[in-house]
């Protein structure tokens, strides 16, 4: 679980985020949507502990992100929005590397990386360094560093981004199988058909302030004129810009 308390960010005298609170409860799947500049990778490095919040607290599974970083990043697996790390080291080499910092039994991480490398369709490019992979790969390979530790929590910014559809599909099949099991996944996206099919709850945002947080049946029982996500969150988006009143739930 993930718990957003009154988190603001300033930089300067501009508040890129302002004072909003959301929870990511277990069991569920949660959908982080809103326009570019809304504030969505800035609140996702601050709950990984990557920013400090200059206002607010944030927990992980009870555990005070700024008062004891390294035991709440234990907790979660983080994929960011971008997969352009660790170049130099072979797909391999880099679950390795990513599973000694999180000390993974090493009995584990074969038949993990043989599972998640065949889901991914990478497995015979493990061997090659992740300079020569595609974008598609790079994400992949990401992915699957981020899950090596069997996290409980799942953080994931803009996951979908250069994967074929095959990935794309066995991504969602994980999150949703991670959210049956109990566990939480929070996952920003651009895609609001994916969100709609996919998630259980919502959380939108518009220039760094919390326009509505909740299931998505609740968001379409309040806008029954509307017939999808993408419809809702125009209208929500267009109100605002109107300065007429904000749906804070």
């Amino acid at each position: 679980m993930i718990c957003v308390q009154n988190f603001t960010k300033r930089y300067g005298d501009r508040d890129v985020v302002k004072n909003i609170s959301f929870t990511v409860r277990d069991g569920a799947i949660t959908g982080f949507i809103g326009q570019n500049g809304a504030g969505k990778s800035t609140t996702i490095k601050a709950i990984t502990g990557v920013i400090r919040p200059t206002a607010g607290t944030i927990t992980i599974n009870g555990i005070d992100v700024g008062k004891e970083p390294q035991k709440a990043k234990a907790q979660f697996g983080y994929v960011s929005d971008s997969p352009d790390h660790f170049l130099r080291l072979t797909g391999l080499e880099y679950l390795h590397f990513i599973a000694d910092i999180y000390d993974t039994p090493a009995e584990g991480r074969a038949g993990f990386i043989e599972e998640y490398g065949k889901r991914f369709g990478i497995f015979d490019s493990l061997n090659n360094r992740i300079l020569s992979y595609s974008h598609g790969m790079r994400q992949k390979i990401m992915i699957m560093g981020a899950l090596i530790h069997d996290p409980s929590v799942w953080i994931l910014d803009e996951p979908m981004t250069g994967l074929d559809p095959q990935a794309a599909f066995a991504l969602k099949q994980m999150m949703r199988e991670h959210a049956d099991k109990g566990r939480s996944v929070f996952f920003s996206t651009h895609v609001l058909e994916v969100a709609e099919k996919l998630c259980d709850e919502i959380c939108i945002v518009r220039s760094g302030e919390l326009l509505y947080t909740g299931t998505l049946d609740n968001l379409k029982a309040t806008h029954k004129d509307s017939a999808s996500l993408e419809n809702i969150f125009l209208d929500l988006t267009d109100r605002e810009e109107q300065g007429t009143e904000k749906y804070l739930i």
